[in-house]
């Protein structure tokens, strides 16, 4: 066993090892779970009328791993997935992990630039994609990526497919027997999983995850939270990002726990019926999800007294706001959680029975089988209570980006990985986030980089220059905000800018605040002073009258 309090008075702990990793594949670890619990409920999705119990969704997993080989998707194949919380979603995941192909998460709220360039970065052999979701009509988009990449072999569609689209219930077959034989060929160190975040290149990064990353931290973060095949866990956080996909699906498949899917997108009334009508134990969600949820007029109705924990992340968490959950929502046990796409993600997470303050004032204490310290500029760890940058070690660090070794060498250094947060640890080994190393933007949950929405204004006609940063918002934690130099003589408006960027970039990246500057604060040697504009920009919007 190691230690979870601070080693030698230093800001470095060890997460216990009392419990050993895992080494299974994805595909291993549902075998088990179906096999002990064939008949037990895996995965209700209300909107699409479906409750499957392990075995059923096993067998529909396979028939789905047979039509990808029978469209010659083969191991390493990289399959992209675009499409809100669906069934197929889900099928689409375990499917390729029963193959060894490589699954590509593409953001929902992607536009067509975006989308291009994640399918030709990783060389996409296929896409499974929705028809469309809120504003997005993902069919017109696709057709109008031109040229596609030469990689993109099948476009797959859900519902009614149009032309130049394959059927997603086409594919399915019941030609399951090869399906073994390729499995066993799987190893826990193989990489399976894409997620795309954010970079300060100005385009996404393609972070490579192995099935050893995400099917312990799925199991580590679900047994923080003691989950046992009782559990049954609302999920109306996105698939696309670890927090539904790893936390969330992979979780409950680790313990036999139950699924349960309210819609495409979250809905706060659809949330709670869901939970309701299932009767959920837990429930995921950033913390304005929370306040959503509690802000229903007819909030009472709801029968939510099953309800005993969940994960509170992305954003921190209120002091009122965790009352009233715990309160109001019955769940004493809800967990917060921290992390990032690059560690799998959890690294830090509250126990069952941390006192308030813990959870509202930290990020909880360190994972088993992780490693932390916290360091100063010169790299070495600081006395508790000091503040320093967070670097993790251990099974749950990516294998890299994909195909970016420069920046991949610069993010993992002797297998740390340098998180870019500043913390400070107490006494007892618990960590709270008090800022980023460099400007990372966190919008409710979403981590947005300035330079790439900088870059994109740059192709604006009016625009010579572009600074882009955060300031504190009570709703979504951080908005983004945006001081523009416009070339001689032009002239343009907030609104013309937003516009500009709303088909062109997603909708959490769009400035809030646009404001025009004949020139913007920089220091002697030519580098912005984003925290002068900070600075001033919030000084104006505590001047302004409420709205």
């Amino acid at each position: 066993m190691t230690n979870r309090h601070p080693i030698g008075g230093l800001s470095h702990v060890k997460g216990t090892t009392d419990t050993p990793l895992l080494d299974l594949t994805i595909p291993a670890l549902l075998a088990q779970t179906a096999t002990r619990l064939p008949d037990h409920d895996a995965c209700v999705f209300p909107k699409q009328n479906i409750c499957w119990s392990y075995a059923e969704f096993a067998r529909q997993v396979d028939r789905l791993a047979a039509g990808f080989l029978n469209l010659g998707l083969a191991k390493g194949d990289r399959v992209g997935i675009w499409s809100p919380n669906r069934v197929e979603w889900l099928l689409t995941q375990f499917a390729t992990a029963r193959i060894g192909a490589i699954l590509v998460c593409i953001n929902p709220a992607y536009r067509q630039s975006e989308l291009a360039y994640a399918l030709k970065k990783v060389g996409c052999a296929a896409l499974v994609t929705a028809q469309n979701f809120k504003s997005s009509d993902y069919i017109a988009m696709i057709r109008a990526v031109d040229p596609k990449p030469a990689s993109l072999r099948h476009l797959i569609a859900m519902g009614e497919a149009p032309e130049g689209f394959l059927v997603f219930d086409d594919i399915l077959s019941d030609e399951t027997a090869q399906l073994d034989a390729i499995t066993a060929t799987l190893a826990p160190d193989d990489v399976i999983n894409i997620q795309y975040t954010s970079g300060t290149t100005g385009h996404p990064k393609g972070t490579c995850l192995t099935h050893r990353n995400i099917v312990n931290n799925a199991y580590f973060t679900t047994a923080t939270m003691a989950f046992t095949e009782a559990d049954r866990l609302c999920i109306p956080v996105p698939f696309y990002h670890c927090f539904g996909m790893v936390m969330g699906t992979l979780g409950c498949v680790a313990h036999g726990a139950t699924m349960v899917v309210p819609g495409e997108g979250f809905e706060p009334h659809d949330t709670l019926q869901a939970v309701h009508d299932e009767k959920c134990t837990a429930l995921y969600g950033v913390p304005t999800m929370f306040v959503n949820e509690m802000a229903l007029p007819d909030f009472g109705s709801f029968d939510l007294s099953h309800l005993r924990t969940g994960i509170m992340a992305g954003a921190p968490c209120p002091r009122e706001v965790m009352k009233k959950v715990q309160r109001d929502m019955h769940m004493t046990g809800v967990t917060i959680a921290y992390g990032m796409t690059e560690t799998s993600p959890v690294s830090f997470q509250s126990g069952l029975d941390d006192p308030l303050d813990k959870r509202v004032g930290t990020v909880g204490r360190i994972h088993p089988h992780v490693e932390v310290k916290i360091v100063d500029d010169a790299g070495d760890t600081v006395a508790v209570g000091l503040q320093g940058e967070l670097l993790t070690r251990g099974y749950s660090v990516m294998q890299g980006y994909w195909g970016e070794d420069a920046q991949t060498s610069d993010a993992i250094r002797d297998g740390w990985m340098h998180t870019g947060d500043l913390a400070t640890m107490d006494d007892e080994g618990y960590v709270k986030i008090t800022g980023r190393v460099k400007d990372m933007i966190c919008r409710g949950g979403e981590n947005i980089y300035p330079r790439e929405i900088e870059e994109f204004l740059f192709t604006h006609p009016d625009v010579a220059q572009a600074q882009v940063f955060g300031i504190p918002d009570d709703t979504y934690g951080e908005v983004v905000c945006a001081w523009l130099v416009l070339h001689e003589g032009r002239q343009t408006t907030g609104d013309d800018i937003r516009a500009f960027c709303k088909d062109q970039i997603a909708h959490y990246k769009l400035p809030l605040h646009v404001r025009f500057k004949e020139e913007l604060p920089m220091t002697v040697t030519g580098k912005p002073q984003k925290f002068v504009m900070r600075d001033a920009m919030m000084a104006e919007l505590e001047k302004m009258p409420p709205q």
